[in-house]
């Protein structure tokens, strides 16, 4: 292999718990609410997956479903998506879904994995170079700059720049020519075993990680170091 893409949520950072993302949302807005409360709203939330990164929703309202599809082509349709599915929630007076949407969007919003800083590192002692290959509708250099991984990555590749979403091959073919590398000399590294592992339509090929949290997954990524030799 001579260059590796690595997919962003789930497999290098993972998203605070919808209990922490309730919480902090809470205490930006000042806003205490009864133990019974909280409880029903943190159940509502993930029942309609509103938190992005987190549990996927199990109730999907017909209105949102032509947002929920092409969430992450665009800024604007992934903040209306997961606005709405907030919203559907039903959040109490004085908390509002722009407020959950622009927390989850913070870099202390999202820890590292604690081998994604070694792993990163040590493909770039070895001269690989490294592309970040995302859906989403946001622009995650923040997130790197804020964790102080940013240096470690030579390209960054995001669905909603480019307009093509995993696991349309046309994104990974983009991530392949930013790093001037043919697919079939990179390896994409992923925790969706349909999104990442598309990229094997176009040659890469590909390595699983498990979407766990962080403190049930401390070496995810070291398999890779001996695989790659």
């Amino acid at each position: 292999m001579k260059g590796v893409l690595l997919d962003f949520s789930g497999t290098l950072f993972r998203i605070e718990s919808t209990a922490e993302w309730l919480d902090a949302c809470l205490t930006l807005t000042g806003l205490a609410v009864p133990e019974h409360e909280r409880a029903d709203l943190l159940r509502r939330l993930d029942h309609f997956g509103a938190l992005p990164g987190g549990p996927v929703p199990v109730e999907l309202p017909e209105a949102i479903e032509p947002l929920w599809a092409a969430r992450d082509l665009s800024a604007d349709q992934h903040r209306a998506a997961y606005t709405a599915l907030a919203r559907a929630a039903e959040l109490p007076a004085g908390l509002s879904a722009d407020t959950f949407y622009d927390r989850h969007r913070s870099a202390a919003a999202w820890q590292p994995y604690p081998d994604a800083e070694p792993t990163l590192r040590e493909l770039r002692r070895r001269g690989l170079p490294i592309a970040v290959v995302s859906n989403i509708g946001w622009d995650l250099r923040p997130v790197f700059v804020s964790h102080g991984l940013d240096e470690l990555v030579d390209a960054y590749v995001f669905s909603f720049e480019v307009g093509v979403q995993k696991p349309d091959p046309a994104i990974f073919q983009a991530a392949c020519d930013r790093l001037g590398l043919a697919p079939e000399d990179v390896l994409m590294v992923g925790d969706h075993p349909v999104q990442d592992a598309a990229a094997t339509a176009i040659g890469c090929q590909y390595f699983p990680v498990d979407h766990l949290p962080v403190a049930e997954r401390p070496a995810g990524l070291a398999p890779l170091l001996e695989l790659l030799g």
